[in-house]
């Protein structure tokens, strides 16, 4: 199924050029430290500092930052939605996308506002915290009257959601839906990670032998998902839920794995036949260890890959998404002529007790930049609820 249009709202950006320019050369600007997120102490997150849109008066209830991000990145490709609506007709696009947070920071400041003050906020909506919020708002502001719902399987919910849009045309109940997914910052992320121990406590470190954990982060993508092949397409998908354990991911890799395989036999690829690896790669002990054996184990010889994290932050619900739009960029011949790849951050100290892996240098490029080519994405949540995609161009 082809992905003929994509839109983005990122610690790198807010545009194509902009991404693209900061993703291929490595920047970390995005990643910055804060000192309101949890209390009496400073973390770095990626956020997303580009100014978002107002939302009407007559949509004042969906009013959070939340969704905002998402307009933000579905307005990008607002004129290729419109389109599939002309074509197919309002109730046959549908809105499928994935978060975890929702409107939770909102809800913070209005809990506390009501704590201090005795009463809620004139502007606070309890709506905005909703999961299903963020496709209702989308298929609002687009007037689309077709199938639409929410995915949130923690972080790999904007991945799972082209599989289930998938579902939904080829069942025939849609023609085109629109996909992927936001998450935006708030405390009770990072307070939940910090009680979990997973917070770094400086820069993320991917598969170094020195990583101390994630930094969280905020993003948005969307992509308009349709029938017919474009410049670049949605091959094959994988999903598991393995259920290992309610955080810890399975340490053999076996969940991980398993979804790899599921995605390469989607698209009918050999691992071979894969040109670059976006790794979940979140800098924390137990996910980097089960990843690289389950990249050890799919693709033997080594891929080059990838973790992107290091200049986003995890973006939690929005990280399938946002690094599925991060192998649209590397795949798309005008955001990237010349045909680089993602370069893995890193203080360069592997890691003895993990298989190596074959890691991007600044100005790795692709073999053939012209040519076809097919690019995966790992996404790893609680629960073991994972996703692989793998998206190509003709």
């Amino acid at each position: 199924m082809g992905l003929p249009a994509m839109g983005l709202a990122t610690p790198l950006g807010s545009s194509h050029s902009a991404v693209a320019a900061r993703l291929f050369g490595g920047d970390r600007s995005g990643l910055v430290a804060r000192d309101d997120l949890l209390p009496g102490r400073m973390v770095y997150v990626g956020a997303c500092s580009e100014p978002l849109p107002l939302l009407p008066d007559d949509m004042r209830a969906f009013d959070c930052r939340n969704n905002r991000l998402m307009l933000a990145a579905t307005l990008q490709i607002g004129d290729a939605v419109r389109r599939a609506a002309r074509r197919y007709g309002r109730s046959r696009v549908a809105v499928v996308l994935g978060t975890s947070t929702s409107g939770i920071a909102e809800a913070e400041a209005a809990f506390a506002a009501r704590q201090g003050e005795g009463a809620w906020p004139s502007g606070f909506d309890y709506r905005q915290q909703e999961a299903g919020s963020l496709a209702t708002f989308i298929a609002a502001a687009f007037d689309l009257a077709g199938p639409v719902y929410v995915v949130t399987t923690a972080c790999s919910s904007s991945a799972k959601v082209f599989a289930s849009a998938r579902r939904l045309i080829e069942a025939g109940f849609c023609d085109a839906a629109i996909v992927g997914g936001a998450d935006t910052l708030c405390r009770m992320t990072l307070g939940g990670f910090d009680a979990l121990g997973a917070l770094s406590r400086g820069l993320c470190n991917p598969f170094s032998r020195h990583r101390d954990g994630i930094n969280i982060g905020e993003a948005a993508a969307a992509f308009l998902l349709t029938q017919e092949p474009a410049a670049i397409n949605l091959l094959g998908v994988g999903e598991g839920s393995d259920a290992h354990h309610i955080s810890a991911p399975d340490p053999s890799g076996a969940g991980a794995r398993a979804v790899m395989q599921a995605a390469l036999l989607d698209a009918g690829l050999g691992p071979d036949q894969i040109a670059y690896v976006n790794l979940h790669g979140t800098g924390t002990n137990l996910n980097d260890a089960m990843e690289a054996l389950a990249m050890q184990a799919v693709f033997g010889a080594p891929v080059p890959c990838s973790s992107t994290k290091a200049m986003t932050g995890h973006t939690l619900g929005a990280a399938g998404a946002c690094e599925a739009a991060f192998l649209w960029l590397s795949l798309d011949r005008t955001s990237n002529p010349a045909g680089q790849l993602p370069p893995h951050l890193w203080d360069g100290a592997a890691d003895p007790a993990l298989p190596p892996l074959r890691f991007v240098h600044a100005g790795d490029r692709l073999p053939a930049p012209q040519g076809p080519v097919a690019m995966l994405s790992n996404s790893y949540a609680f629960g073991g609820s994972n996703a692989a995609l793998i998206l190509g161009r003709p």
